[in-house]
Order: C-alpha cells, then sequence, then structure tokens
C-alpha cells in the first residue's frame, strides 16, 4: 500500500502522423495510488505560435516547468523543433533542477515528431507513431495494427488511446487532441 500511495501514476500519449496530418492524444486521467483524482485533466497543448504541439505524461508542475522551457528553446532557435529538442535535452540532463523533473514529453511539428526524456534522449519516430505512459505500450501496439487500415491519424490515434485505456488501469477515455496539418 505504501508504494501505491507513493505518488501520482500514470497516463497515457500517444502520437500518430498519417496522411498529411500529425495528431498528438492524451487521457485525462490523475491518479493518487489506486484513486482517480480528476479524470479531465489536460495533458497536450500546443506550444508558442501553434506550430508546436506537446504531451507529457509523469509530474503534472514538472511538465509544466518543461513545457515553459521548451517554448523558451523554440523562440531562441527560430521554431527550429529539432534544435529546441536538443538543446533542450542536454540542459535537462545536465542542469540541476531539470535533473530532477520526472515526466517525459512527446512534441511534434509539421515535420518531426519526438519523443524527450531526462536521460538526455531525443528520440524520433521510424514509422510515424510513438507513446509513452503507464498505457504507451498498449496504444503503440494498437496504432502499429490500425495503421495501415483506412483511417486518418486522428481515428487511428482515438481507437488506439481507447484500447489503451481498457487495459491500462491509469488511463481512462476522455481524451484530448491536437492535430496539425503537415502538408
Amino acid at each position: 500500500m505504501a508504494e501505491q500511495q507513493k505518488g501520482w501514476r500514470g497516463t497515457t500519449i500517444i502520437s500518430v502522423r498519417k496522411g498529411g496530418k500529425v495528431v498528438i492524444a492524451g487521457d485525462g486521467q490523475v491518479s493518487l495510488g489506486d484513486t482517480v483524482i480528476k479524470a479531465n485533466a489536460r495533458k497536450v497543448r500546443a506550444l508558442g505560435d501553434g506550430s508546436v504541439v506537446a504531451g507529457f505524461a509523469g509530474s503534472t508542475a514538472d511538465a509544466f516547468a518543461l513545457f515553459e522551457r521548451l517554448e523558451g528553446k523554440l523562440e531562441r532557435y527560430n521554431g527550429q523543433l529539432l534544435r529546441a529538442c536538443v538543446e533542450m535535452a542536454k540542459d535537462w540532463r545536465t542542469d540541476r533542477y531539470l535533473r530532477r523533473l520526472e515526466a517525459m514529453m512527446i512534441v511534434v511539428d509539421k515535420e518531426v515528431s519526438l519523443v524527450l526524456t531526462g536521460n538526455g534522449d531525443v528520440l524520433e519516430s521510424a514509422d510515424g507513431i510513438l507513446a509513452i505512459g503507464s498505457g504507451g505500450n498498449y496504444a503503440l501496439a494498437a496504432a502499429r495494427a490500425l495503421l495501415d487500415q483506412d483511417l486518418d491519424a486522428e481515428q487511428v490515434a482515438r481507437k488506439a488511446m481507447n484500447i489503451a485505456a481498457d487495459i491500462c488501469v491509469y488511463t481512462n477515455n476522455t481524451l484530448t487532441v491536437e492535430i496539425l496539418d503537415t502538408k
């Protein structure tokens, strides 16, 4: 029981890039141990001028601190997402304050989809799909299975999230979805 009450648990964030669109979807559940604290949290948002969308898994306060840092990097590097993410990952790994932040992020623009971690990782998707959080592997597997179907990026993301919500107790089907045109 002490382990369950130790801290905030889980979420699921997925990004799907298909057919001229890139989508990030995130569930709304915030859990503390085995209790749902909030069912409609917003873990996906547009950053800066709206040309970048990000979703987070992990501590909410830490994620908002990271969103602010990333927005600053995007300003500094004229909206170049990959460059901003590489610079932020360097800071995240070496800065004493940032190193303590417990969150992961998926960030996308019209050209690239990336996962950022506190280990200094900046990972790009090989197939247009990324997922993080406690239900991330379920959503990832579902999206990969759905990718060759006659579904658009949003439909794939929504179906994958619903599958993850049916399996992962730390994920619900109250979704926030953000979409960017990639054309």
